[in-house]
């Protein structure tokens, strides 16, 4: 005797479609993909995921840039749409929100690709007595970012913007201090190097640092944009001499109030 055939809906029934937040799972082996929940024709989760992806990098790129080029208050939302070739001028506000949230998200990627050096040379030198290794070890992780990145870059002279901004500085300090570890652990290295220094002077030299890492990042980033003469031929160089200006900074004598 024969098997009957199973019903043209048996398979569906066997192995059923599963959501998630992101849209329709992958169906399981043998499963038609109308019964899977979406066309044959239709982009795949991970294909639409990876589309989102590359969207949100292009339009990261592209306010980085023109934030860099034109000032932060100049630039809409709009304009970083028109220069993604995005045809949606809403599309920044959808894959980020406010502009804050998307500043957010700029300083956010820079630090991310920081992280994995610093801590490599955290590693190298803890438990050391030298204002020169934790100094080295809180710059020269930005400065090969940059290198590595090679020219044109944008994202220094967008963070001067920041620094220089008393209503967006604090996103800055948040997004690169608050959530690095290892920037934590080179500042608690170097405070331990310099027992000397009064409590409530530690806050001011911070500023005084970080004003002056990010602004020579930014002057080198922008004469290498411009094809102008540099003072130092590379990054490297370039981080050599400001070390040694930080070092001044951080070891200079307090007077007395």
């Amino acid at each position: 005797m024969s098997t009957p055939a199973s019903p043209p809906h048996a398979t569906a029934a066997a192995h059923p479609a599963t959501t998630s937040a992101d849209g329709p799972e992958v169906r399981e082996a043998g499963t038609p993909a109308t019964a899977a929940g979406w066309d044959s024709d239709e982009p795949r989760p991970a294909s639409r995921r990876r589309k989102k992806e590359v969207t949100q990098e292009l339009l990261l790129d592209t306010a980085e840039r023109l934030f860099a080029e034109n000032g932060i208050y100049a630039v809409s939302n709009r304009q970083i749409a028109d220069a993604a070739g995005q045809g949606n001028t809403a599309v920044v506000g959808y894959h980020f929100g406010s502009r804050i949230d998307l500043i957010r998200a700029l300083v956010r990627r820079f630090h991310q690709g920081i992280e994995p050096t610093r801590e490599l040379m955290l590693s190298d030198i803890r438990g050391s007595t030298q204002v020169r290794d934790w100094l080295e070890c809180q710059v020269r992780p930005i400065t090969a970012r940059f290198d590595e990145l090679g020219s044109p870059t944008w994202f220094a002279r967008f963070g001067a913007q920041l620094i220089s901004d008393p209503e967006l500085r604090d996103i800055l300090y948040e997004e690169s201090w608050q959530d690095s570890p290892s920037l934590q652990q080179t500042l608690d290295g170097l405070l331990k190097c310099l027992p000397f220094l009064p409590s409530q002077v530690q806050p001011e030299r911070t500023d005084c640092a970080m004003f002056l890492i990010i602004q020579m990042c930014a002057q080198r980033e922008r004469a290498l944009a411009d094809g102008r003469p540099l003072i130092r031929a590379t990054w490297s160089e370039m981080t050599t001499g400001l070390v040694d200006a930080l070092v001044g900074v951080w070891t200079a004598p307090v007077t007395p109030a």
